[in-house]
């Protein structure tokens, strides 16, 4: 059980809060529940000095092109569009090695789940508490980083917006996980990294924490998340009525 002084949360007054009336918390899946520099990290003595760019411009060019062919209307999955950032990351790094790539690629699969996350799931778990993923990944993607970390028996729902063929933040896919989890939105608590995704969930209706984990400023959009927190410890004290 995590214990009371693992409380980080902050609302906007900088005080502890509870969220009331959860009924279901739904994760985002990378940066949030897995390390997405874990994979350049692991492949360091084929990069070099390079790897931290290339994992930083492997990651933003992937969301970027999950906006724009959201916006577009030219949808590819998850799988192809971390594939083609990851060319784009290479080729602008003059790193031209095929071999690396296909290593990159199978590491994606195997992301690193940050530290304190299957302690918090299963503390949340424990409280019977429902949890579920909702990410851009495909569903292989995220079974395969999931299963990998060992913490896919405590999610009752891995949810994928290729079912809905697009991305977020369109609120088609943040309704997936309501409809679902048959769980009213603003019953629902929501966790993401990403402050797009956090905003952008808000927006929606979800009860939201901001996991910040990189302490980034927040963003000049609508719709704050309820509270900002520093990562997933806190969790359990926040969500679950004891």
């Amino acid at each position: 059980m995590i214990g009371e002084n693992s409380m980080n949360i902050q609302s906007g007054s900088m005080k502890p809060i509870k969220l009331i009336g959860i009924r279901a918390c739904v994760f985002d899946a990378y940066g949030t529940l897995f390390d997405v520099s874990s994979v350049a990290r692991g492949a360091q003595a084929e990069i070099g000095e390079q790897w931290q760019s290339l994992s930083d411009l492997w990651r933003s060019k992937q969301l970027q092109y999950t906006w724009l062919r959201g916006l577009s209307g030219q949808y590819a999955d998850f799988w192809q569009v971390t594939g083609d950032a990851l060319d784009y990351a290479m080729l602008s790094l003059r790193l031209e090695d095929r071999e690396l790539r296909e290593k990159l690629m199978r590491l994606y699969l195997r992301l690193s789940a940050y530290p304190e996350v299957p302690e918090v799931l299963q503390d949340l778990k424990d409280g019977g508490m429902p949890l579920a993923i909702l990410s851009n990944g495909t569903p292989n993607m995220l079974k395969s980083v999931a299963s990998n970390s060992g913490i896919i028996d405590l999610f009752d729902e891995i949810l994928s917006a290729d079912e809905i063929k697009t991305y977020k933040p369109h609120p088609s896919v943040y309704q997936l996980a309501s409809n679902r989890l048959h769980v009213e939105s603003e019953n629902i608590c929501f966790i993401s990294s990403n402050a797009w995704d956090a905003y952008s969930a808000k927006a929606f209706g979800f009860q939201v924490l901001w996991c910040n984990r990189f302490k980034q400023a927040p963003e000049n959009i609508p719709a704050s998340p309820n509270a900002e927190i520093n990562d997933l410890f806190c969790l359990p004290n926040v969500i679950l009525t004891r």
